[in-house]
């Protein structure tokens, strides 16, 4: 299903339905403010277990991140922030940034490295931190490369992703032209920010 929502002011109704799809193990194609995500309910093996078939990778070998509301959303998930962390992540967040950080036992084990760290992402997109309020828990986000492009192009069109994608997940949504570009990725688990890869989110420190 490709279902339309207005990226600024989404429609109640249409978030409710998507929400109940999450709810029931379904998994979604949806907006950030850097490239298209696929995604699911966190909590929700089954349907991690379809995205990974999806991508053609196995869950314990893939970094996954997921999508929050917001810093406090964070809070829940990860060990207590220093005032440094704190500080750097209300600054740039919501943003075009994933941040690799200490996981908390909330965490599912699927999503902890040998490290015990997680990624984490607030996009600065209405649709997904909405989404991400009513399911009440964050998002899986992996993204969507164009197969065998050897470039890293990712799809931009929401037309486009369903016609791809359309029959292997349940709703694809239509938030707009979306990005081309992934996140900034950055390591804060120790006191130094270590860059892991270098994307949307600029580098301001």
């Amino acid at each position: 299903m490709l279902l339309e929502l207005h990226p600024i002011n989404p429609e109640p109704r249409k978030i409710a339905q998507i929400v109940e799809c999450l709810r029931g193990g379904g998994t979604i194609i949806y907006p950030t403010d850097t490239i298209y995500g696929l995604g699911c309910d966190i909590f929700n093996q089954k349907a991690i277990e379809k995205v990974c078939r999806i991508k053609g990778v196995r869950p314990e070998k893939t970094n996954f991140s997921f999508i929050c509301s917001d810093l406090s959303n964070i809070t829940d998930f990860v060990l207590p922030l220093d005032n440094p962390q704190y500080r750097l992540l209300k600054r740039v967040l919501p943003g075009p940034y994933t941040f690799v950080l200490k996981a908390n036992n909330a965490v599912p084990k699927l999503f902890k490295n040998n490290k015990k760290t997680v990624g984490i992402r607030v996009p600065n997109n209405v649709i997904a931190r909405i989404l991400v309020s009513e399911l009440g828990n964050p998002i899986l986000s992996t993204s969507l490369k164009i197969p065998d492009d050897d470039m890293l192009e990712y799809y931009t069109d929401p037309y486009e992703i369903h016609e791809e994608y359309g029959n292997q997940v349940d709703i694809v949504i239509d938030g707009g032209t979306g990005g081309n570009v992934g996140s900034t990725v950055l390591d804060y688990t120790t006191d130094e920010v270590i860059l892991l890869r270098e994307g949307a989110g600029e580098i301001l420190w």
